[in-house]
């Protein structure tokens, strides 16, 4: 049998404003990168522009360099989505990061990317400020992917905890409550995890590696 295959990707985004970097979260692109590959899937990671993605610098330390090592090597050379067939993959997905905020809500190829997993039947997960990638999405019925769906994403309280809310271009909870979604709030910091069908979301950087197991089981289970 086929390994699974797995696309991931990350945001390019590397700054909040002059001096105040942001980019990828490492642990969620890491944990669940860790969590594919023990499971003997194959892993594509793709960007919006290709490249180098920059991770969040307050996310890297000396030790989880040295113990995501192979996963820092990915993102080192990401692929740009645009040039990047959804072709073959079972599964798709979306590491948070602040950078996340800026560049998936209006990238087009990431919304059509989206868009043509979800509607094949394949799983879309999204995780922390990932699901910013889910936001604008919409169907080939015109409505928004998220309409009715129950989901999780960092939430109001969490943004202001670190006080980003006012610099960010929206706050994640409030946009996909706009755009229909049922969505489902645990207390802050909790590793918390909603699936609805084959959408998985997850709340937090606590809630990164959950979100790869529960994909790897609907990949397992036959999907």
């Amino acid at each position: 049998m086929a390994p699974k295959r797995v696309l991931m990707v990350v945001t390019s985004h590397g700054e909040i404003s002059e001096g105040h970097p942001t980019g990828i979260w490492l642990s969620e692109f890491a944990e669940p990168y860790e969590v594919f590959k023990e499971r003997g899937f194959e892993v594509t990671v793709a960007s919006i522009r290709g490249g180098k993605a920059p991770i969040d610098p307050r996310s890297l330390s000396g030790e989880n360099a040295a113990k995501w090592k192979d996963a820092i090597r990915e993102l080192e050379t990401t692929r740009p989505l645009a040039e990047v067939s959804p072709e073959g993959y079972d599964a798709l997905f979306l590491p948070g990061g602040h950078g996340t905020m800026f560049d998936f809500p209006g990238s087009e190829a990431l919304q059509a990317t989206v868009r043509e997993f979800f509607e094949s039947g394949r799983v879309v997960a999204a995780v922390c400020h990932g699901p910013a990638g889910l936001v604008n999405v919409k169907l080939s019925s015109g409505e928004y992917l998220v309409k009715g769906k129950k989901v999780t994403a960092f939430t109001n309280e969490e943004e202001r905890a670190v006080k980003l809310d006012a610099v960010m271009p929206f706050l994640l909870e409030d946009r996909l409550r706009e755009h229909g979604a049922r969505f489902e709030a645990a207390p802050k910091w909790a590793n918390h995890v909603e699936v609805d069908g084959r959408l998985v979301t997850g709340q937090n950087p606590q809630s990164g590696e959950s979100a790869a197991v529960r994909v790897a089981e609907l990949l397992e289970a036959g999907g």
